[in-house]
Parts: structure tokens; sequence; C-alpha cells
């Protein structure tokens, strides 16, 4: 018997001074049964410092062929491509040649550091790629505050996010790689 996506509700109020944007978003996430709760709140994390009407959430580790977020232009191509994790080099080859922007939220205390460093050289000849690493102590506290329905404010200003709920803040601020 395959096991089933857990289903959690997301209401993120987003103030992102660094694009001038402010909305709020009612969001729906499906954390595949292999996911955890830092890379279902790191893919949270993506939308909010890229929010748009137009960015969504994909299938994921569901399928091979899809981002994890993606924002497709009013013409249906692919604008943005949104991957987290340590995603293999091919598969970020693969993303450039689709869409306009490619980004990439890394994170993992010991895997992530290790990741850029045999990743990077390969990775920099793309354009359009550009790579985020989060801290393991501000993505492990991420972790801590999934619960199955959200209510989050989300601050961007500078470079840095906080992200907060009633009982906890959360400063990140992602180091960008290249």
């Amino acid at each position: 018997m395959a096991l089933k996506a857990t289903i959690f509700k997301a209401q993120l109020q987003v103030a992102d001074m660094d694009r001038d944007h402010y909305g709020d978003y009612q969001l729906t996430l499906a954390r595949h049964p292999s996911e955890t709760d830092e890379r279902m709140m790191v893919r949270l994390l993506a939308f909010a410092h890229n929010a748009a009407q137009e960015l969504e959430f994909t299938r994921g580790l569901s399928s091979d062929d899809e981002a994890d977020l993606w924002q497709r232009d009013l013409a249906g191509e692919l604008e943005l491509w949104v991957e987290v994790g340590l995603p293999a080099e091919e598969r970020l080859r693969k993303a450039c040649n689709r869409a306009r922007r490619v980004l990439v939220y890394s994170y993992g205390r010991r895997t992530a550091p290790v990741w850029w460093q045999k990743q990077g050289g390969a990775l920099a000849r793309f354009e359009n790629l550009r790579v985020y690493q989060l801290c393991a102590d501000a993505t492990e506290s991420l972790a801590a505050m999934a619960e199955r329905s959200m209510d989050l404010n989300v601050t961007i200003q500078d470079g840095h996010i906080w992200l907060s709920d009633a009982r906890h803040t959360v400063e990140i601020t992602p180091q960008v790689l290249q």
C-alpha cells in the first residue's frame, strides 16, 4: 500500500521590502512521505522569498521533470524554476535550459558545503543560475515551526528574512554562492 502525502495549510503574510512586494497567500503544501519537515519548510521559505501570484508548488519529489516551485509567464513559458536541497548538476543543466531563471536553496549541516565544493565549479557556467546556502541552525528552527495549519508572517529586508508565528521567530540570511 502506497503512503499518501500529508497536507499542510499555511496562511502567509509577506512584506518584502527588498522587492517592494506585499501580499497574503493561502497555501496548501503536500509533504511527500519521504520529505522531512525541514525540507517542506525550506520550500515554504523559498516561496516567501520569491512570492508572486503566479508562483506555485509542483509535484516536487513525486516528479523528476518538475521543480519544487515554478512560475510561468502569460505565454506559459517557465520564468522561474526553484530547487530545494542538493540537486545534481544534470538536473540543474536541464532546468537552466528550460527556465529564464533558476534558483537553488541548499541546506544541510554537513551535506550542503560538501555538495557545493563538488558542484560549484561545474555550475559556474550557468548564467541564469543563483545558488543560496541556508544556515543549518535556521532551517532546523524552521522545521520546529511546522504544523498542519500555520499562520506565518514573513519580513524581508536587506537580504535578511524573518519568518514568525505566534511563538517563534527565525532569522535567515541566505548566503549567495553564485
